[in-house]
């Protein structure tokens, strides 16, 4: 089997309820907890790419479920088991498609914003600092580069815009009005107390994690961490020993992707194009070795 031929692009659960379909996951209703389905579906520049990445679902599933189980004692998260075998008995027909890259979870009334900590100046927050020497209406020291380690991490979040494609960086005065003063100090609080437990495992794996994103919702009252946790695809992970400030950083993501994209002048219009396989396989080894350097142990696909 080749590698286009071993993805799952689309999942099809017969009768359970489709809520959505993201750039990655799959969304279904199932009684009133939600089924989490992350497929092997890949996006650059805003657009789902016509080949996926041969077991990536799988691999930020579990990348998610390790951190998961290392962060629950700073706040609860909304997994109930990601073992197809305890899931109800309206699923095991589809076991096949959902084993390994699937979370059944609780339904969380999420917050309207993203919840970003950044250590390191990369992304939209190096694009920021040189127009304003700030980030978020945080104010940061002069001579920075790009990829510069900050004095200490700061919270940066984001609300979702309009279209739904790019998130917008907001300040956190704008974070209160959007979810309150006092539910804004608290996400602020977990997303700063998360970065640093997850830093510090980096670190100790010979990464760097230079900035993430969490969501956060309510369930029964609670604020608890949804969505996904710290994969390459909502973080950057840079290998320490490489790091040097000055320029963007490699990072174990999709940017084999990226490049081949920028190599071939795609005018990032649709229809999104498909990928060699040599891009695809170098992608997965990517994935892997996150896997590998993040949890300590080998990921069988």
């Amino acid at each position: 089997m080749s590698a286009l031929q071993s993805c799952l692009l689309t999942t099809d659960l017969g009768s359970i309820p489709l809520i959505g379909r993201g750039k990655v996951r799959d969304l279904f209703a199932v009684n009133d907890d939600l089924l989490l389905v992350a497929t092997d579906r890949i996006s650059a520049f805003d657009h789902v790419l016509g080949s996926g990445i041969p077991g990536k679902g799988k691999i930020l599933t579990q990348i998610s479920l390790f951190w998961f189980e290392l962060l629950k004692d700073i706040v609860p998260n909304h997994l109930i088991t990601a073992e197809v075998s305890e899931f109800p008995a309206e699923l095991q027909p589809y076991a096949d498609q959902l084993e390994g890259r699937t979370m059944l979870v609780r339904r969380a009334a999420m917050f309207p914003v993203e919840c970003v900590a950044r250590g390191y100046l990369a992304g939209s927050g190096w694009k920021e600092y040189q127009s304003s020497r700030s980030v978020c209406g945080i104010a940061l020291p002069e001579g920075l580069q790009d990829g510069s380690r900050l004095p200490e991490p700061i919270f940066t979040p984001a609300t979702k815009s309009q279209d739904g494609e790019h998130d917008e960086n907001i300040s956190f005065a704008a974070t209160e009005e959007v979810v309150g003063a006092a539910d804004a100090a608290e996400l602020k609080r977990l997303t700063l107390a998360l970065y640093a437990r997850a830093a510090d495992h980096a670190e100790a794996r010979g990464l760097i994690l230079a900035d993430t994103k969490f969501e956060f919702g309510r369930v029964d009252g609670k604020i608890v961490l949804g969505d996904e946790a710290l994969t390459p695809d909502s973080s950057r992970f840079w290998e320490k020993a490489a790091w040097k400030p000055g320029g963007a950083q490699p990072s174990f993501d999709k940017q084999f992707v990226r490049d081949y994209l920028e190599s071939i002048a795609w005018n990032k219009q649709a229809p999104a194009p498909a990928l060699p396989e040599d891009v695809i396989l170098r992608t997965q080894a990517k994935y892997l070795e996150a896997f590998r350097l993040i949890t300590g142990r080998e990921l069988q696909l």
